[in-house]
């Protein structure tokens, strides 16, 4: 229920921009998934934020999926194995997130020979080597990938600025005896953008996993895993003369079993605990001159359990269940806290309207041992299917799902600058309750499929933002913050065609998502006066068409048609003069929608055939992204024109036509 896979073969067919393969891009052409904008890292499924996704690369949390500043993702599809989206009913063992759970395993290796494969594209490089171990008792595989964008910049008239990334892949697999197996993986990803010296910003994800996996009998095994997490970024703002560091570490412990008892029954339980620390950054001047003072923001600690279980059973021959739960904690763990008059860091005022930061009345030095707030939550799920027929079925679901972990940040997409906070004193945990009942046919001995499912989504504690709210360094960001409710429905229809010369998919989605946040006291308006307003990420229409055609033994063409309906957005509706100036009044909150975003992309793969005595193969992939050139709206500024002095609306487009060319080999 609710669970999409996609095949590497099938990710790789897809024409992307520069012709560089993108998973994060692959899976928004899936019912229920779209993009956060144009040139956008994050993606949004069922109505959800980016954040409210849970994205783990061989167990280990990803933070930040995006090279460039999300213009690419920072997943190298030649070393991955598989990808699975879990949208609704999503099993027990997965948890801190209120959205959906992108997981995704990178490959183990060939245990057999050694083979090498890679690509060579108009702004980047790859290159993937495995092998066996030790007469085949395990194996190893290396990645690499890199971008060399700055070489073409100076093309563009770009001048003295550098923009690349790099990434490195590993996974080591060895077989101690019939009865225990070890996995080593790890990854790491760095991305350097700098702009004439004035704005250099340098992040990156590494993450390391160390694997046990121990088969106790036939009917018993189980995985443990431990596990390391860093994203960290620096940005150096050289025209201010100062710069800033900060990062998220966590320490993740996972003990998961699996349990066979029948033919028609199996178990699955195990363990999680996560230690996070959040470093929300030091502030520091460069220089003599610099007007900035070093400022160190306050670090945070917490701690996040949970013990789950599940049972899969067969209650007759038409009726399947998974039934289970998660019982979760989350400990916040000492720091340095703010007081407040009557415990509220927010003041409103009645007579205007409007809310502005209290002062701290006092802080209060807690020891990082001692538990400052801490939260207990029950996670019930449960999945049910009945076979209509032996090639269509119908399926329900429900899950509760806990995120104790906020995004910062008023952008609909992760940035390199957004900010993590774990919950506390002042801001809530996330509680999401999504049902969704579903559909599934095949036709014609799975030539065909159709598949539709509706969902019904509520997320308590979605926090809002007050007006004007200043979220960059903050370090007592429960002054800006309102706790807020989410709620979202949709439909979405998936129909494939998966053999034949022709084959691909037609996905739409006709969904709403849409948020209020009320006062806190019957006499304050919250935000948007207490109304529900669509979320940034809201798409009423979304549909998409992939499609694969075997034109020939060499060559194949692919396409692919996008069409979004354009995300809300707040316009201004009027304005006043004061003192000179030209004030812009807005309208209710996100009551206007930037154009719909559509486009074309196609590609052309010439394979040519491989001679009997030649030990490498390789392959030709032309593309044309946005093949009528749509200049998408990221965003529409507002502002006066310098030559007629009126008001003019001014559109940021990011991608027009790319054409692009890519050679990949294997050996």
């Amino acid at each position: 229920m609710s669970v999409n896979k996609l095949s590497i073969a099938s990710i790789k067919s897809i024409p992307a921009a520069f012709g560089e393969v993108d998973i994060i891009k692959s899976i928004t052409l899936l019912p229920g998934v779209s993009s956060g904008g144009e040139g956008a890292t994050g993606f949004n499924v069922r109505g959800g934020a980016a954040d409210q996704n849970l994205i783990l690369l061989d167990e280990a949390i990803i933070f930040n999926s995006g090279h460039l500043l999300g213009f690419f993702s920072v997943f190298n599809p030649d070393a991955i194995k598989n990808i699975h989206l879990y949208k609704g009913g999503i099993p027990s063992k997965y948890g801190g997130r209120a959205a959906a759970v992108l997981n995704i395993h990178q490959k183990d290796g060939n245990s057999n020979k050694f083979s090498a494969q890679g690509g060579i594209g108009l702004i980047s490089s790859r290159l993937l080597i495995e092998g066996p171990l030790e007469e085949q008792k395990g194996s190893f595989l290396l990645s690499g990938r890199s971008s060399y964008v700055h070489l073409f910049l100076p093309l563009a008239g770009v001048d003295n600025s550098i923009a690349y990334f790099y990434d490195l892949n590993t996974k080591f697999t060895y077989k101690v005896n019939e009865n225990n197996n070890i996995y080593i993986s790890g990854y790491f990803g760095r991305d350097v953008f700098d702009i004439d010296n004035l704005f250099d910003v340098r992040y990156g994800n590494s993450v390391a996993n160390f694997r046990w996996n121990h088969l106790f009998s036939k009917k018993l095994f189980s995985n443990l895993s431990l596990i390391y997490s860093n994203y960290d970024y620096t940005l150096d703002f050289g025209l201010a003369n100062f710069d800033w560091n900060l990062g998220i570490n966590n320490f993740n412990l996972k003990y998961d079993f699996k349990h066979y008892l029948k033919n028609k029954l199996s178990l699955e339980y195990g363990l999680n605990s996560i230690y996070y620390k959040f470093d929300p950054g030091l502030i520091n001047p460069t220089n003599e001159t610099s007007g900035i003072q070093t400022k160190k923001l306050t670090d945070k600690f917490a701690f996040e359990n949970a013990l789950y279980g599940s049972v899969k059973f067969q209650l007759n021959p038409k009726i399947n269940v998974q039934v289970g739960a998660r019982f979760s904690s989350f400990l916040r763990l000492g720091q340095e806290f703010n007081e407040y008059k009557n415990d509220n860091p927010l003041i409103y005022y009645s007579d205007l309207k409007i809310y502005e930061s209290a002062k701290a009345i006092k802080t209060i030095d807690y020891d990082i041992e001692e538990v400052i707030k801490s939260f207990y939550n029950l996670e019930p799920r449960i999945s049910i299917s009945y076979q209509l027929r032996s090639d269509q079925s119908v399926k329900m679901s429900y899950n509760r799902m806990v995120q104790y972990l906020h995004l910062i940040s008023n952008t609909n997409s992760p940035t390199p600058i957004d900010v993590w906070a774990p919950s506390g004193r002042f801001i809530e945990p996330q509680l999401l309750d999504q049902f969704a009942l579903g559909y599934f046919k095949d036709f014609k001995n799975s030539s065909y499929s159709l598949e539709i499912e509706g969902f019904y989504k509520d997320i308590q504690n979605r926090l809002d933002y007050i007006d004007g709210a200043e979220l960059i360094a903050n370090n007592a960001i429960e002054q800006v913050l309102l706790n807020g409710h989410a709620r979202a429905k949709g439909i979405e229809v998936l129909m494939k065609k998966s053999k034949g010369k022709l084959t691909g998919w037609i996905a739409y989605t006709l969904s709403k998502s849409e948020q209020k946040t009320l006062g806190r006291t019957p006499e304050e308006v919250g935000i948007n006066n207490g109304d529900w307003y669509l979320t940034p990420h809201d798409k009423t229409h979304d549909l998409s068409i992939t499609t694969s055609y075997q034109i020939s033994e060499k060559w194949a063409l692919n396409t692919n048609l996008i069409y979004q309906t354009g995300q809300p957005i707040t316009y201004p509706n009027a304005q006043y003069e004061f003192s000179g100036f030209s004030i812009p009044n807005y309208a209710s909150r996100n009551s206007s929608r930037l154009p719909a975003y559509h486009r074309f992309d196609i590609s052309a793969v010439y394979s040519p055939q491989k001679e009997n005595k030649s030990f490498a193969s390789g392959q030709w992939v032309f593309g044309i992204y946005n093949l009528y050139n749509r200049q998408n709206a990221a965003s529409i500024r507002f502002q006066n024109n310098s030559d007629t002095g009126l008001n003019e609306a001014v559109r940021l487009s990011i991608f027009g036509i790319i054409p692009s060319i890519t050679y990949n080999f294997k050996f």
